[in-house]
């Protein structure tokens, strides 16, 4: 345990260790013999108390004994005396099996409930506590233990966070003191008990004290983690926030339902195809919410926008989610006529839109914007088909601006919340600066969680002063970071290649100029099915993760090739995805393409040269916080046999995943699963196929 090698067992010790299992096997059989027969007489109640002190992990001893309890207990019920006694009988029971291990569950269970009972002496639990944490302080079951007893005690939290302190002070080295600190803290700010309001003199405070804890022993985890929670306590807002719509306040969109305009003053970034007249609304906020509906969400127009169905953007069916969306349509046009249509959003006006942790959405927003409908040239095509798009180089050119006005180039601006607590969010970055100053020395010396702590100070230093700067200065020296960090940490290189990602898109996407370094145009979309010619080329980065997806909102044709992708999480927010190519990476399983089910706009999708079906054990599940559902509704039949023999019970994942998609164009090649029977129920999942692995089909 806890990294310590096993030693090989003497033979007398393995004999030992025989006739021990052999008792424990008589007493166990005889107990279940008991229970079963409901026999409570002393000498079984003996035999149990036996039992669960040689063995205290005995789940079914110790339900046992509770019905021995309440049996004595029912035998007694006139004398308090009596029942004061067979209370404290029980407890000495359970510290004599603490003894033999306080690491047991069962018995911290056990003694919760015989406290419930009432009739006991709860002074004592205290000192109990206090030998079992002299012994051993990092026992989070003690710990949790105290919790449950200084609640039936009415202890005040102040009270319990100087004894958390005086644990501290003793040992650095207290994990569990600096959570149990953690835990104190967060309620007594979130009351505003009186000497923990404002939170930044409370977290200025504890600031001071993880440092003697940190730079006493460097390398020691407990006073680190502590320190990440404080960092996250004065980065994060408490109460949500809306961070980005699309479309973008004070944006004109381009609605066509023709396949393409001709029109050259159209902006291509503003501009959105819909054979339906249809565009999406979407709300990004800064952590998960709910209560997004027609209650909380008005929108003002000239036309019926009444009962809108919101959704939010998720691969299970919480109603917890960062971001929702709903469907705007808009009213037929005249052949040969425009029209032009202002909307008014209004977020949060009324209340219902709340947190995870319960708290309100408390900055009623105003959006507006005016879409802008083409009028329809011809008839539109029943048919979606078109030329096929290729993703190679030559086929793309850097995207040049007709003009040099920043409305008129790339919407970066998607923001519509910075900060509305200027003065909380000067003293995040003044705290930030003045905890960079102190870690730099730190991360020199190639200690490995200074070097970590130094990179999450920068971001978070970036993250806070981007709004005002719009760039994130300290991006390069965070790559630094991380990439020292590949190198001096191979255990946990996964993580801070994650890492190395997100602040590499945060810099890409930090400002226009920036973002459209990566903006190129297709050049012979002017004969394909797709509306938009802009492609947003993220490709060759090394990306493993993704993210800044609320400034990509607006992106409708993005090519991911050539990445280390394992994963898609977070691309269900971009709404607009016509085009997506994924080639080139290393997703392992149909499971990583659960996202894609929410894109309703998708019809290019290239995922060639993946690892997906060249491992027996799904990765993705443990990778993704919200995988394929086992349970969920498929209208197939799952003994059902599609031509070419492959089994609609054996292929589920492809089912879910492309049984509601209206993709015209697919590549699976390279994968291991792409054979002529995978390739035959493709076919026959997605009717709207036109091209598959480059092939014609119709």
């Amino acid at each position: 345990m806890h990294g310590r090698p096993r030693k090989a067992a003497k033979p007398e010790d393995e004999a030992a260790s025989a006739a021990q299992a052999q008792e424990l096997r008589a007493l166990q059989s005889q107990l279940l013999s008991n229970h079963h027969n409901k026999i409570y007489t002393d000498e079984a109640q003996q035999l149990s108390s036996k039992l669960v002190q040689k063995n205290p992990e005995s789940y079914t001893a110790w339900n046992y004994r509770k019905l021995v309890v309440q049996h004595n207990l029912a035998q007694s019920e006139s004398d308090p005396d009596s029942l004061k006694s067979i209370l404290d009988q029980e407890l000495g029971l359970v510290e004599s099996a603490l003894k033999q291990n306080f690491k047991s569950y069962g018995a911290w269970h056990h003694r919760k409930w015989v406290l419930s009972k009432g009739h006991s002496v709860l002074d004592r639990e205290l000192k109990l506590l206090k030998r079992f944490q002299q012994s051993d302080p990092r026992n989070f079951h003690a710990w949790n233990y105290r919790r449950f007893v200084a609640a039936l005690l009415n202890r005040s939290e102040e009270e319990e966070l100087d004894y958390t302190r005086e644990m501290i002070e003793h040992n650095f080295s207290n994990y569990s003191a600096w959570h149990n600190r953690s835990v104190l803290l967060c309620n007594l700010m979130k009351k505003k008990s009186q000497g923990f309001f404002p939170k930044e003199k409370v977290l200025n405070d504890e600031y001071e004290h993880v440092h003697d804890a940190i730079f006493t022993d460097p390398d020691d985890q407990s006073g680190w983690f502590y320190y990440l929670w404080l960092l996250d306590q004065t980065v994060k807002t408490d109460a949500p926030l809306l961070v980005a719509s699309w479309p973008a306040h004070e944006s004109d969109i381009i609605l066509s339902r023709n396949r393409r305009s001709d029109d050259s003053s159209f902006s291509p970034f503003d501009s959105f195809h819909s054979d339906s007249g249809t565009i999406p609304l979407i709300l990004d906020f800064n952590q998960a919410v709910e209560g997004v509906n027609s209650s909380t969400i008005t929108i003002e127009s000239s036309f019926c926008t009444k009962d809108l169905n919101w959704k939010p953007l998720l691969q299970n069916n919480s109603q917890l989610s960062q971001v929702w969306v709903t469907h705007i349509k808009f009213p037929d046009v005249k052949p040969h006529s425009s029209e032009a249509y202002q909307l008014k959003i209004s977020v949060g006006q009324s209340q219902g839109i709340i947190s995870a942790s319960g708290i309100h959405y408390s900055h009623p927003t105003q959006l507006a914007f005016k879409v802008c409908l083409c009028p329809i040239e011809t008839e539109p095509s029943t048919k979606k088909g078109g030329h096929r798009i290729l993703w190679r180089d030559e086929n793309f050119h850097m995207y040049q601006p007709q003009s040099q006005e920043p409305d008129e180039v790339v919407p970066i601006d998607q923001l519509i919340i910075n900060d509305h607590e200027p003065t909380a969010s000067n003293w995040r970055a003044e705290t930030i600066a003045n905890e960079i100053a102190l870690f730099r020395e730190l991360s020199e010396l190639n200690c490995k969680i200074g070097k970590l702590t130094l990179a999450r100070l920068l971001t978070a230093h970036d993250v806070i002063l981007s709004p005002r700067t719009s760039k994130m200065a300290h991006s390069e020296e965070v790559l630094e970071l991380y990439t020292d960090l590949i190198k001096l940490d191979l255990l946990h290189s996964q993580y801070y290649k994650d890492e190395h990602s997100l602040v590499l898109l945060q810099k890409v996407t930090s400002n226009r100029e920036s973002l459209l370094n990566h903006c190129f145009s297709y050049k012979n979309l002017a004969s394909s099915s797709i509306g938009n010619d802009i492609c947003l080329r993220l490709s060759n980065l090394s990306l493993s993760r993704m993210g800044s997806i609320e400034k990509l909102l607006w992106v409708q044709m993005l090519d991911l090739s050539h990445n280390e992708l394992r994963s898609i999480e977070g691309l269900e927010a971009m709404q607009l995805l016509s085009c997506l190519n994924l080639s080139n990476n290393k997703l392992g399983s149909l499971t990583a393409l659960g996202p894609l089910r929410l894109l309703k706009s998708l019809e290019v999708l290239d995922i060639s040269y993946n690892e997906i079906g060249s491992h027996t054990i799904d990765r993705t599940r443990y990778l993704c916080s919200t995988p394929l559902c086992h349970t969920e509704e498929t209208s197939w039949n799952s003994d059902e046999i599609v031509t070419g023999g492959a089994s609609v019970k054996d292929n589920w994942e492809a089912v879910l995943i492309f049984k509601s998609m209206s993709l015209t164009q697919l590549a699976i090649v390279g994968n291991a699963i792409s054979g002529e029977n995978f390739k035959s129920l493709l076919v026959k999942l997605v009717p709207t196929l036109e091209w598959l692995d480059g092939d014609k089909l119709h």
